[in-house]
Parts: C-alpha cells; structure tokens; sequence
C-alpha cells in the first residue's frame, strides 16, 4: 500500500468527513467507523476522481468499503 497515496486519501477523508486524518487508518470503514452516510461517500468519491484523475463507476463504490479499499482502487487503476 503506497504511503503516498494513503496520505493523500487521509487527508480527503479527513476533510470530507470532518475527522481528524488520526482517526483515518487502512482498516476504518466509512460508514461504520467514520460516520459517512450515502451523501458524504458520493462527495468522497467525486473528491478522489477528482484528486487522482480516475473514475471510479458506481458499480464499483459499491465494493469500496474501507480506506484500505479506497487506497487499493487508486492503486490498481490509476
């Protein structure tokens, strides 16, 4: 998992979210452990698509459950 692209992630989150990027680890889920409801993931989606030129389909955020996950998606399609 590349520091950078975590970083990065952490801080979008943090920022969407209004969480400290503390909080913000590899395991969290976004709804269960950030608090994220259906809005904020949407925003969070189109806030990544936007920060590492990627789209993310819809079918796809469906699968994207964790910061873990958000990381792995960037990763293998950027």
């Amino acid at each position: 998992m590349s520091d950078d692209i975590l970083n990065k992630i952490k801080g979008i989150i943090a920022e969407q979210l209004d969480v400290g990027e503390d909080e913000v680890t590899a395991e969290k889920s976004f709804t269960d452990d950030l608090g994220a409801d259906s809005l904020a993931i949407v925003e969070l989606v189109l806030a990544l698509e936007e920060e590492f030129e990627v789209k993310i389909p819809d079918d796809q955020v469906d699968g994207i459950k964790t910061v873990g996950d958000a990381v792995n998606y960037i990763q293998n399609n950027k």
